[in-house]
């Protein structure tokens, strides 16, 4: 069954997508599995992870334990992993892989979401920091124990390169690349085309954001909304908050794959080879869909993630963070065993960071009032 799946991939796919059969394979040599390609079992690993299972009380924007409806980290991977396969699909590349690195690409993250993370950086800022994209990959390659013959998941090269691409407007790893491929820069751009748009239907959903405010400062919702006014009539609030919502995506996924051929096309990108010579991305928004979505990336900042709701949430986790850290810091034997016999071998405050860094919000709030209340 495996040769027919990469069979059907040389017959069917670009000839920029990556295909099993040419995969530089694992850090650890293992047999290859008789009824899926390598990246599916890739995939699959990820899924089965425990880190992956954690994402479901990590924050997005909101605490976990704020509400049911708000998005978590679980959510937003798996709408990331949705649009990387549609966008994949479209543009003929390897489903399995943008699938794969898009469920992996926010195992990293600490609790109480990018606040939580500056937090711990700072915290470890004289022990080697903390970055979530860093920490995705040391999780994949290290902190994940399940198997007897290897230490992490043991994933392929192309997955694990592509988690080391992963960047987004508010992030960038920083880390030396040896390998490009198309299917990473779809993840990295499903990734914005996610937040930006999820995040938007949580901010109005919260109340924080208002549809006024919106149509007056983001030409992306004024026109969006213009469109679906004159598609339907009689629609209720959230009816049209929806629709809306759902045009904005399907607008910038066809700007995405219409730039993206425009692109290989004009700099006549045969191979995979061609792609490795190329410094900027090739997946991309055309000049007016990014300025449309930087606007909208400002207001969402100015309005949504800087409000004083979300500012006081983001601040009772970091207080949360910072309290657990400086008290393992100075008693390791708070630590589970597990971690108090890796400190025998490891930095301390590493070993720390690994278990602070994997906690679930609930799992934080929790362990904050065990030890201090």
């Amino acid at each position: 069954m495996r040769e027919f799946f990469e069979q059907q991939e040389v017959e069917t796919l670009s000839p920029l997508a990556i295909k099993s059969i040419h995969s530089k394979g694992r850090r650890f040599e293992e047999p290859p599995s008789g009824d899926r390609t390598c990246f599916q079992r890739d995939r699959d690993r990820i899924i089965h992870s425990k880190a992956f299972r954690r994402l479901k009380h990590k924050t997005q924007v909101f605490i976990a334990t704020e509400s049911d409806h708000f998005r978590s980290r679980l959510t937003h991977s798996i709408e990331v992993a949705q649009i990387s396969r549609h966008l994949s699909r479209m543009l003929r590349l390897n489903e399995d892989v943008c699938e794969a690195i898009a469920l992996a690409h926010d195992l990293g993250h600490t609790p109480f979401g990018h606040a939580g993370e500056r937090t711990l950086n700072t915290l470890m800022e004289s022990h080697g920091g903390f970055e979530h994209n860093l920490h995705s990959l040391r999780i994949v390659d290290i902190l994940e124990s399940k198997y007897p013959q290897f230490p992490g998941l043991n994933l392929s090269f192309e997955i694990r390169a592509g988690l080391m691409k992963h960047k987004s407007p508010y992030d960038d790893p920083g880390m030396t690349l040896d390998f490009n491929s198309l299917e990473a820069e779809v993840v990295n751009l499903a990734d914005e085309i996610s937040y930006n748009n999820h995040d938007l239907d949580d901010g109005l959903s919260s109340g924080i954001l208002t549809d006024s405010d919106l149509e007056k400062k983001v030409t992306l919702w004024r026109e969006a909304k213009a469109h679906i006014r004159e598609e339907y009539s009689n629609l209720e609030d959230h009816e049209l908050k929806y629709l809306i919502n759902s045009y904005l995506i399907s607008s910038q996924i066809r700007n995405v794959v219409d730039t993206t051929k425009a692109k290989i096309e004009e700099l006549d990108l045969n191979t995979i080879d061609d792609l490795q010579k190329i410094k900027k991305d090739v997946v991309s928004f055309d000049s007016t869909m990014k300025e449309e979505a930087k606007e909208l990336r400002k207001t969402l900042f100015t309005q949504f993630y800087t409000h004083h709701e979300v500012y006081r949430m983001n601040k009772k986790g970091q207080l949360v963070i910072e309290d657990l850290f400086k008290a393992f810091q100075s008693d390791p034997k708070l630590l589970p065993q597990v971690y108090r016999e890796r400190i025998k071998n490891e930095p301390k405050e590493r070993v720390i960071s690994d278990y602070i860094a994997g906690m679930t919000d609930t799992f934080a709030i929790k362990e904050y009032e065990a030890l201090f209340q």
